[in-house]
This record gives structure tokens, sequence and C-alpha cells, in this order.
């Protein structure tokens, strides 16, 4: 859980804290060098060897917060190099499959067979692309196998951007602004037990900012043990009774004030770990139905269904717009996910459904070719961000989020469920049948609908029903029970492949086997008595 919010800082206070931060961020980068150096043969002896060696002019806290902000950064970039040697290594095989094929050959599922290049300038242009790849991977290569990361303090894209001044709107000025607000370090650990949560950086109940400095600047020290209170006040307008909570039982909360050059305003943000929702059981979940969710590139589709998997009400939209910046889009689906959870509310469900979707391996160049506009769909649509948002939120709304198989949810909730539910008064699209087919996979239900119900005279010739009745009731759908006597067919009814089994697929055409047909004995005539 985090929270921000704006510090009001007087012209003393700012620069206080940019020469402690400033300090601070030295002794990041510095110890950030030593442990790129020692690679993944370091140990907890060499963390208490770094942790020693800053709290000769810092404190011991703030060497352990230095030391695990340190730690974490490399063990970040080390699993960043895994994920791009993964990912080399399968472009790769993906370009090799596709130059092994001739020029203008087309994909063959049946036997695995990708498609070929295009054009012979295709061809060439892959091939060149197959050689740089193969560059890449063998220095990625030699970097891993001898531990060598790559990390730059403030981002590679800032310190790039200072070689290309002249191309950006930014002076010389405006990016050292920039670049030092970046790398400096005023980030504390919470600390359970201690007083108000935190001992380095400090915040009362009323408000009281104040935060512990380094050895070097004690002499800045405006509060006894070398302490300085600042004369802001902090507010928190997002979550201040839970903040509050914590601070007076003196549970951990961790606190950063880092420093916005573009806007020229300081912010101080509180984050916190809450205890993990404990997990409903799906029986329960589902008990009073789902509302379905289909998740597009510019909308979610949502209908509820009841606990039998019949949909209920009107189908539901909820638009986003994925343009602009990484702010906005964020904005966007937190504005939609909020939306959707309310309408779950109000409908008094307790679980929605979402289709499990990750487009991690589809967002290469050779999954689509030349289709650059479903590829800049794919590329933009946030699934792992719209599953994180939405399973957050949903916990604080006491929503449980169920995932289900995305597998052909749109086509077969397009085949089964788009024209019966469609009225002279709703047009229903085929991003609200695909939610239907996500909920009733969701609560254990087949896809496919049932036809009708049969007329009173012909029950057994007519076709399938369209109650979804449980296992209990009467009449429903199921095997037809077993009489005696001799049968006139070679298979028993009981020996099908799918006998017994009405319903086992739960994908578009099946065929339930029915039971073979019999007809009792014919009584004996007089002669045969004799």
């Amino acid at each position: 859980m985090t929270v921000r919010t704006r510090l009001r800082l007087s012209s003393s206070d700012a620069a206080v804290l940019a020469e402690a931060g400033a300090l601070l961020g030295s002794l990041a980068s510095r110890d950030l060098s030593v442990r790129c150096r020692q690679g993944p043969g370091s140990d907890a002896a060499d963390w208490a060897a770094r942790k020693r060696d800053l709290s000769g002019v810092s404190s011991a806290r703030w060497a352990g917060s230095i030391t695990k902000a340190t730690n974490d950064q490399w063990a970040l970039a080390r699993r960043a190099q895994a994920a791009e040697l993964t990912w080399l290594r399968g472009e790769i095989t993906r370009i090799e499959a596709r130059l092994a094929r001739p020029v203008g050959a087309k994909a063959d599922r049946r036997h695995g067979a990708v498609r070929g290049c295009a054009t012979r300038s295709e061809w060439h242009a892959k091939a060149r692309r197959l050689h740089a790849l193969r560059a890449r991977l063998a220095a990625l290569e030699g970097d891993w196998s001898e531990g060598r990361v790559h990390v730059v303090r403030g981002g590679k894209r800032l310190a790039r951007r200072r070689h290309h001044l002249g191309e950006a709107a930014a002076g010389r000025k405006a990016w050292t602004e920039r670049w030092q607000a970046a790398r400096m370090f005023l980030s504390a650990d919470g600390e359970t037990g201690k007083r108000y949560g935190n001992e380095t950086i400090r915040v009362s109940d009323t408000g009281q900012l104040s935060l512990r400095l380094p050895a070097a600047l004690a002499h800045l020290s405006n509060a006894p043990h070398g302490r300085y209170v600042l004369d802001a006040t902090v507010a928190f307008a997002h979550r201040h009774t839970e903040w509050r909570d914590r601070i007076a039982a003196d549970r951990a909360v961790a606190y950063r004030i880092h420093f916005d050059p573009r806007r020229g305003r300081w912010y101080l943000t509180a984050s916190w770990h809450r205890p993990a929702v404990p997990a409903l059981p799906l029986p329960a979940a589902t008990a009073r139905g789902v509302v379905a969710v289909d998740m597009n590139d510019d909308h979610l589709a949502a209908w509820r269904l009841d606990p039998h998997g019949n949909p209920v009400g009107e189908p539901q939209r909820f638009s986003y717009d994925l343009s602009g910046s990484v702010r906005h889009r964020d904005a966007q689906i937190r504005h939609a996910l909020t939306r959707l959870l309310h309408h779950a509310r109000r409908t008094g469900v307790c679980a929605v459904a979402i289709e499990d979707l990750d487009f991690t391996d589809s967002r290469t160049r050779e999954r689509f070719g030349r289709n650059t506009s479903l590829r800049r769909i794919v590329s933009r649509f946030p699934t792992a961000r719209l599953r994180a948002r939405l399973v957050s939120m949903a916990a604080e709304q006491g929503v449980t989020v169920v995932a289900v198989d995305p597998a052909y949810t749109s086509r077969w909730g397009a085949q089964h469920w788009q024209r019966p539910l469609a009225t002279p008064t709703r047009t229903t699209t085929r991003h609200d049948a695909a939610a239907v087919a996500i909920g009733r996979r969701a609560l254990g239900y087949p896809i496919r609908r049932r036809t009708a119900p049969p007329p009173h005279d012909r029950r057994d010739r007519a076709g399938h029903r369209t109650v979804q009745a449980g296992p209990e009731a009467r009449e429903r759908e199921g095997p037809r029970p077993r009489s005696s006597g001799p049968r006139t067919r070679s298979v028993s009814p009981d020996r099908g492949a799918k006998a017994g089994d009405q319903r086992a697929q739960h994908h578009s055409g099946h065929a339930a086997e029915q039971a073979s047909w019999w007809q009792d004995a014919l009584p004996l005539s007089p002669q045969e008595y004799g």
C-alpha cells in the first residue's frame, strides 16, 4: 500500500533535504559500484562489510537502507538479464525457422511449419537481424557467466539524453536538475516496534516530519540526537485513517522523500505491507453468480450471470483510452475498474470472472509479421497491469477474482450466445457473448447453449433442454436408466466412449453420445409355448 502527499517546504528545509539527499545518493552510488564488482559470489559477510563502511559517514539505519536498495537493484538487473536471454533465444529460434522455409511459403499448422518470408528482400532483412541478435546474445551470455550487470543510478535513458541536449527542448541546466534529483537517496525502511514505525524518517500523529541526519551533516540538526525537524506539516488525503492506525500501534511504515524538478515540488511517499487476504473457496464465491468480463483494447465488456449460468440483466461496457502517457493510461484503467467493481457490488455478486491473458510471447514482430496494427494493439494492451490493479482493488471491495482459461471464449461465445441474446431493442456484440462464455466457464458450466425445450409429445426426439439445473434436480438431462431385457444393438448403452456424460466437453460442436435404442422382447406365440 502506497500513499503520497506534497511537502510545502521552506527554502531552508529544501536546502537541508537537498544536501542530505546528495550525500546519501553518493554513498548509494559507491555501494552499488562495490556490489557490482563482487558479482554473484557475494554473501552475508560481504553485505555486513559494506554496511560497516557506510555507517561511519551516515548511520547504521541509513547504511542498512542503502545496502538493501543496492541488493534489490542488483537482483533486478540480474532478472532482467535472464529475461533478455530467454527473449533473444526465442527470437533467434523463430527467425531461423522462418529463414529455413522457402520464400513465400505459407504456414502449415498440421505439421508445425511456420510461414516463410514474403519476399527476397524480407529474407535478407531477417538474415541481418539474425546476425545482430546473435551478437547481442553472445555479449549477454558473457556478462551473465561473469556476473556483470549494467546499472545506472538515475536511469540509462536520462543518462543518454545528456549527449542530445540540442535535440531536446530543455537545456543543460534542466537536465542537470533532473539528473541530481534522480540520484538523490532519501528512503528509509520501516521498523516495527519503533516510535511511529520508523526511526530514520519519522512522521508523528500530528503530522510533524523529522529525519535523522547523516553523521557528516550532524551540524545542521535542530533537534536532539542529530535530528532535523521540518516546518512543513504532513497530511495524507488518501487512506489517512489506515496510516494513523499503523503509526499509533508503532507498526512499520517506510518513507521516501523525493523532488520533482519539472514542477519544483517535494513529495513524501509512505508505504506498508498489508496482511494477505484469505482466499475464498470457489463455490462460496460464485454462490450468487459472477460478473464476467471480456478485456478488449478500448473497453471492458461485462455481463452478470446467475448461479446457473444464465445471463441476467443488460450487458455493460466500461470504456477507456490507452493513448497518451503512462499516467494517463494508468488513470484510465483505474477508472474503468472502479466502475466495474461498483457494478459488481450493486448487483450483489461476490466474484468477477476474467480471462487469464498474457501477451508476453505475442509482442514479437515474428508473431504477426507485417500486421503492424495488430502488433501495436497487443503491445499496448496492459494485461499484467490490469490484472494486478483488479486484484488489489477487488480485495478492497471484498470481491473475489476468478481467472479462467481464455481459449476460444470469443469464438464459442459468438457461436452459441450472440444471436440468442440479441433482441429488437438490444444488439449483442461479440464481446458481450464472450463475457457470457467466460462467466459460464468460471461457474463450471460448458460454454455451448442448449436449444429450446421440446414439445410434450416429442420429448425423446426433439433435443436438449435449456434449464441449467444441478445434478440433484429431477428431469434434468442425463443418461437414461438401464432397463432389463435383451438389446437389439450389439453395443451396450453404458459402454460408449462418453456414455453417462451428456455434457463432457466444454467446447463447441460436441455431440453428446446418446444411449442405444432398444426394444423389449416380444411375447411368445402359442406354438412356442408348446
